[in-house]
């Protein structure tokens, strides 16, 4: 008699395991890298500065002139400010960087 209980208990967690595998998989494929994605842009909204060159979800690429608790007055066009909230923004680039970029640039040609 105990053997029978063994193999029904045997059955059912092979019945089981693929559906966790299932949950595993769609964990480590979507769940986790969705999460550390949302973590790195918290953290990059979090650090922008004034002077920081950035680019809007919609496109619009301009630069911080201010900043406040969660929302930035950005310059899309000389003395065209934009009030928008941090959380829109999609990349940032340090001015000095892209200031970097150009005279590496300027002394290549």
């Amino acid at each position: 008699m105990p053997a029978a209980t063994d193999g029904g208990a045997l059955a059912m967690i092979m019945n089981v395991f693929p559906f966790i595998a299932i949950i595993g998989l769609f964990y480590f494929l979507m769940i986790r890298p969705q999460t550390q994605q949302m973590k790195r842009h918290q953290a990059m909204v979090e650090a922008v500065k004034r002077g920081d060159e950035v680019t809007l979800s919609n496109g619009i690429i301009g630069k911080v002139t201010r900043v406040e608790n969660d929302i930035a007055m950005v310059e899309i066009a000389q003395g065209v400010n934009v009030r928008v909230v941090k959380s829109m923004i999609q990349a940032v680039g340090a001015r000095t960087a892209i200031a970097a970029n150009d005279t590496k640039k300027l002394t290549k040609s």
